[in-house]
């Protein structure tokens, strides 16, 4: 199947359990990395009008709730968030796959931790389903490297896009210029390359 460009105009950001307590867990990538680029792959989809879902699991148990500059800086999704009752597969729940076809949108980009439980399955489902998908591997993260790349290959292998927040952000962008490229050049500026170490 011949991918299609990702744009803001067909596609929508899924955000899946960024939360603290699992976000605790992820020992494949730098947390502070993880946490920005899941603030960009937010402002990206709110600056440019793209249709955001935030989801969590359990948030009364040792999972959490979401990381809390995430909560501030998309409010409206964080307050239209879908937590899920335990479904790891979030396109298995009603409520998330529910929101997922409300969007009428074909093209999905998924971030979420961990990449070799939350983001695999769902990723995996929705291909089947007839999305296309892209996985923000720099949003995600597991509990090991060999975790992290095992569940990255699993995906591959089903037909999943692997990119970076950057690649991503340039892929929606084309044009630096254009209304949605200046805005996403400021996200990107503001949320990454100001923030390298």
């Amino acid at each position: 199947m011949k991918q299609t460009t990702f744009s803001p105009e067909n596609a929508a950001m899924l955000l899946i359990d960024h939360q603290v307590g699992t976000m605790g867990w992820v020992k494949s990538a730098d947390l502070a990395e993880v946490k920005k680029n899941t603030l960009a792959l937010a402002r990206a989809a709110k600056e440019t009008g793209m249709p955001l879902i935030l989801t969590s699991s359990m948030e009364e148990h040792a999972q959490g709730p979401l990381f809390e500059e995430l909560q501030q800086a998309v409010p409206e999704a964080f307050e239209n968030r879908i937590q899920r009752a335990g479904v790891v597969d979030a396109m298995k729940d009603p409520a998330f796959s529910d929101a997922v076809k409300s969007t009428g949108r074909k093209n999905l980009i998924i971030a979420g931790i961990t990449t070799d439980v939350c983001v695999v399955y769902p990723a995996i489902t929705a291909i089947a389903e007839g999305y296309q998908v892209q996985v923000v591997v720099d949003g995600s993260g597991s509990p090991s490297t060999l975790a992290d790349e095992t569940a990255l290959r699993r995906m591959e292998s089903h037909g999943v896009t692997l990119t970076s927040t950057n690649q991503l952000i340039v892929e929606l962008a084309q044009d630096w210029s254009s209304e949605h490229g200046m805005k996403l050049m400021q996200v990107l500026f503001e949320e990454v390359l100001s923030k390298q170490q």
